[in-house]
């Protein structure tokens, strides 16, 4: 089965974020639950499948909590975060490059909305 390569791809996703100072042994993924398009301000995709995936899900009040996790790093080459599994180490580096982007867009994002509140 997959059960071995998935195991492998994933301390090497680990090993590469341990190298930048990231522990992801904690982190879980879950599937989207029906509440949580009214529960969190935002829900962000990694790839224009998920996304497509959220937006058929949702309902249309909440339309505009659905983007692409990628839209919040403007300056980055691509709009989805690619799939670094079949990939070289390079790959990898570059996805952890790009999520580091969006990242820091979506905390300033985070604080513009904030300031805005107060």
């Amino acid at each position: 089965g997959r059960g071995g390569l998935q195991s492998h791809l994933a301390r090497q996703v680990h090993g590469h974020a341990l190298e930048r100072g990231y522990d992801l042994s904690g982190l879980r993924a879950r599937a989207v639950e029906d509440a949580d398009f009214s529960r969190f301000d935002l829900l962000l995709a990694m790839d224009w499948d998920n996304l497509a995936l959220l937006e058929q899900r949702c309902p249309p009040q909440f339309a505009s909590r659905c983007r692409l996790f990628l839209s919040f790093a403007p300056q980055a080459p691509v709009a989805a975060v690619p799939d670094p599994y079949y990939g070289t180490e390079r790959d990898f580096e570059r996805v952890l490059d790009l999520v580091e982007q969006a990242s820091a867009g979506l905390l300033a994002f985070i604080e513009k909305q904030l300031a805005q509140r107060a």
